[in-house]
């Protein structure tokens, strides 16, 4: 299906996942795309919404790794930062740069079981810089103080603390993944807030974007009423 990822995006401008959900079910995708509750935004910015974002879907899928490091032990910490390089190096998600496009969401099918913080301070951020517009992953993050005052956009599922090296790899990017419980392919769209975040299959994005905009239209013409009535000035959410 061929898209104008401009047009998409002036189509979305403004909506909210729940704007987006209502499209869904006005085109029969019912419980279609939401993602469920525990995949949720590390912060919220209630003055601007720079938590929330929207974009095109670029995928990575990590895995448990069955690589032994016996013939990596160390014994100083120049071994062991060697080590820990190597192993980046062979197993990591550079690749996903083979396909990204600016103002992309990276949505990332992890380790849902262990302890591991595959996205930190350093990739998160360094992602963040080179165009991802936000992150998703059903796995865990770590160095959240550090993401939080970077503002890095996340939506994730757990805190996690260990690193990559002994316990997880990297497995594919651009290809089909489970999130949150919904079938996420590369470009497809995805919406999200501080409710969390929505799935839109690519070739509904224009119907159920319509959809959305009328259903957010009426909701803020009656907020701008409610707003009236109280006195309160408006702001851009209305």
């Amino acid at each position: 299906m061929s898209v104008n990822r401009k047009e998409i995006l002036d189509l979305y401008k403004g909506l909210r996942v729940t704007d987006v959900v209502d499209g869904m079910d006005a085109v029969g995708l019912q419980d279609t795309g939401t993602m469920s509750n525990d995949i949720h935004p590390l912060w919220r910015d209630i003055e601007n919404f720079k938590h929330c974002y929207m974009g095109f879907a670029m995928t990575i899928r990590f895995m448990p790794t069955n690589r032994s490091m016996r013939s990596m032990h160390v014994t100083n910490i120049e071994e062991y930062k060697k080590m820990k390089s190597q192993w980046y190096s062979e197993v990591s998600e550079k690749s996903v740069y083979n396909y990204m496009q600016p103002g992309d969401v990276l949505v990332i099918d992890g380790d849902i079981k262990r302890d591991i913080g595959y996205i930190g301070s350093n990739n998160g951020y360094d992602h963040h810089l080179k165009g991802f517009v936000g992150i998703v992953t059903n796995g865990s993050v770590r160095d959240t103080d550090e993401l939080i005052k970077q503002q890095v956009p996340i939506h994730y599922r757990i805190i996690g603390r260990g690193i990559r090296p002994g316990r997880l790899e990297f497995d594919a990017a651009n290809i089909n993944v489970n999130v949150g419980g919904v079938l996420v392919r590369p470009g497809d769209f995805v919406v999200a807030d501080g409710d969390g975040v929505v799935v839109v299959p690519i070739e509904y994005v224009y119907e159920v974007g319509k959809f959305a905009q009328d259903v957010a239209g009426g909701d803020k013409a009656t907020r701008r009423k409610l707003y009236d009535k109280a006195g309160r000035a408006h702001d851009f959410t209305v």
